[in-house]
């Protein structure tokens, strides 16, 4: 493959920012997260990853901040089912990579209040987030306003 069309299959893999994604990063901000990395980049043996947010709280000054690294998704796609599914699987490989990489960064997968209202509270639902130990942060769309943390 030449230059230009291995540069172009980079670009085409690079992964757009989700709809909810400033939204998140302000709330992020407004609760006293320092945003580090937009986005998160990792690389594992042979796979490169990004993962849409990393940040760390700021706290007082003899104390080391706590690490995240937050997977924004706004589930606007037809089929709910369909896109969790894929959402699981990005979710356990960013997971996976970080534990390898930078074991002391949590990850989180941020969504709406509205997503987490209509669907997280679904049986099937509650049972892959309870098994995967998906850490949840629930965002206020219209405030702009962090509401809850789920681990």
């Amino acid at each position: 493959m030449n230059a230009h069309l291995n540069h172009f299959t980079k670009l085409s893999f690079r992964m757009a920012k989700d709809k909810i994604h400033y939204i998140v990063k302000e709330s992020l901000m407004k609760n006293g997260w320092k945003i580090t990395h937009d986005p998160y980049y990792l690389k594992v043996l042979d796979v490169e990853q990004e993962i849409d947010i990393g940040a760390e709280e700021i706290v007082a000054a003899e104390r080391e901040g706590k690490k995240i690294a937050v997977e924004v998704k706004s589930f606007l796609k037809g089929s709910f089912i369909n896109e969790f599914h894929g959402v699981l699987g990005q979710y356990l490989n960013y997971g996976m990579s970080l534990e390898e990489q930078e074991p002391d960064r949590e990850l989180y997968l941020a969504i709406s209040s509205f997503v987490y209202e209509n669907y997280f509270h679904k049986a099937a639902i509650q049972k892959a987030v309870k098994k995967y130990c998906i850490k949840i942060i629930v965002i206020d769309i219209e405030n702009q306003n962090l509401l809850s943390w789920i681990i």
